[in-house]
């Protein structure tokens, strides 16, 4: 019988979390995305405490757009935080379109992974 997309990704996102686990010097970027809008957070494991997080709801533009500003806002509570690095944990996602632009966004803001 064929895999459902939701079964797919939480195959992929399980495979992805035996590997990839977040310190509070170098945090798991967690990312999931909704039809509607994109959040990540900064995630210490070894505790289970959220560092930080972002969201794109509130804004304006297109959905690749409102990632890549998202990514921004993400890099700029790690700066604050005094995190410079951290694993990228795309849950599952494929890397393309707003994961990839979060990523690139995150970059650029200077966090690195």
């Amino acid at each position: 019988m064929k895999m459902t997309l939701k079964e797919r990704r939480a195959r992929i996102h399980r495979r992805i979390r035996k590997k990839v686990s977040g310190t509070a010097t170098t945090p798991r970027l967690a990312i999931f995305r909704s039809n509607k809008a994109i959040y990540c957070q900064l995630i210490d494991d070894s505790v289970g405490h959220t560092l930080g997080a972002a969201t794109s709801i509130g804004l304006t533009g297109t959905k690749v757009d409102q990632a890549k500003v998202v990514g921004l806002a993400i890099a700029e509570k790690a700066k604050e935080a005094g995190i410079t690095t951290a694993k990228f944990d795309r849950g599952g996602f494929l890397y393309h379109g707003r994961i990839k632009s979060l990523a690139e966004g995150a970059r650029e803001g200077g966090l690195a992974f």
